[in-house]
């Protein structure tokens, strides 16, 4: 009995200090220095984001960490934050040329076409075969008006891939900007003949037969839409073509189709207002405008041709009005400051 007081009085001491040993790594992990992205509230404003920054804190070298949530930030909204991390995993995993490709395409939806360039050369200096960089590369090029270096980019892929659809509709879209229109058709076929659904194609045969005033426009801007019903540009641009061919009731019948299916497509609204002042239906008119001001009211356009319709109907303080704040939104637009000096008074 003696002998067994002693062994739990040397035990029952160790095990306190285990239990405080323990105690207090619980609290110094509970305090553990936060990082900076895990103080930033941003990161913690979405659970997706929360989580892969988790992730992030746990696996800081996970390149792919850093894209994932680069594609939630710059969906949100939040693009110095995702170009950041785009960037951050290049410098992670410097051998792989689609993070690069990411940034570059970053760069090119902003309209940033010399930053993209350099990080789709980047890409391609460490994957030559890597097409979609080398076809971004081409789309650049045909942003800066260089065809050559654009048509120089694209024959590669297809020495590489000769069924690559991208590849020809870029072609075509070279073409038709150097104005060899019958080229830009050939390539657009091809296109939509590797791969029957590539609307955009489908629906630059529809331009180009409709600027020739050729009614198989019509027919590929059926397909168009019938591939992807969400785009109503097909409709609108039936609209133009019979515009275009002084068929104004159908014209309005297709801008009217396009409105029901896209409420906010100011364009038809636009198209529809000036039918309507041509056949001297000025209140008409007027409502197309009008409606597009509450619809985009950072749209200059639309009130200097609002105070147009003002203007004709004999209201022309409102129509002053007008004309003064289509110059706010753009003190360069020349229309309403020749309205405006018309009118005799002050911009």
């Amino acid at each position: 009995m003696i002998v067994s007081r002693i062994i739990r009085a040397k035990i029952a001491p160790a095990i306190v200090a285990i239990l405080c040993l323990s105690a207090f790594l619980g609290a110094c992990n509970n305090n553990k220095p936060q990082s900076p992205e895990e103080k930033n509230p941003i990161f913690q404003s979405a659970p997706t984001l929360k989580a892969i920054t988790a992730e992030i804190a746990q696996s800081p070298q996970n390149a792919k960490l850093f894209v994932q949530r680069a594609s939630v930030l710059e969906s949100l909204k939040y693009d110095s934050l995702a170009f950041k991390d785009y960037v951050h995993a290049t410098k992670i995993d410097s051998t792989n040329a689609s993070y690069y490709s990411l940034v570059g395409q970053f760069l090119f939806d902003r309209k940033d076409l010399d930053g993209s360039v350099k990080w789709f050369q980047r890409a391609l200096d460490i994957d030559p075969k890597d097409k979609k960089s080398r076809l971004k590369i081409a789309k650049a090029f045909l942003f800066f008006h260089k065809y050559q270096e654009g048509l120089a980019q694209i024959n590669i892929v297809l020495r590489g891939d000769v069924y690559n659809p991208e590849a020809y509709f870029l072609k075509g879209m070279i073409y038709k900007e150097s104005g060899d229109t019958a080229k830009a058709l050939s390539n657009f076929q091809t296109a939509v003949q590797v791969q029957p659904t590539y609307k955009d194609a489908i629906v630059q045969m529809g331009i180009i037969y409709s600027a020739r005033k050729d009614s198989i426009a019509l027919r590929y801007l059926d397909n168009a839409f019938a591939v992807d019903s969400s785009d109503v540009f097909p409709i609108f641009a039936r609209g133009v073509f019979y515009q275009e061919n002084n068929d104004m009731v159908r014209a309005k019948e297709e801008y009217r189709k396009c409105i029901l299916k896209n409420r906010h497509y100011v364009e038809a609204y636009f198209n529809m207002g000036y039918i309507y002042m041509q056949e001297d239906s000025i209140e008409k008119s007027w409502r197309q405008y009008d409606i597009v001001v509450k619809i985009d009211p950072r749209n200059p356009t639309a009130y200097f041709d609002r105070g147009v319709c003002y203007e004709a109907l004999d209201s022309i303080k409102p129509a002053i009005e007008d004309y003064r704040h289509a110059l706010i939104l753009d003190p360069k637009y020349t229309s309403p400051k020749e309205a405006l000096k018309r009118l005799k008074v002050a911009e």
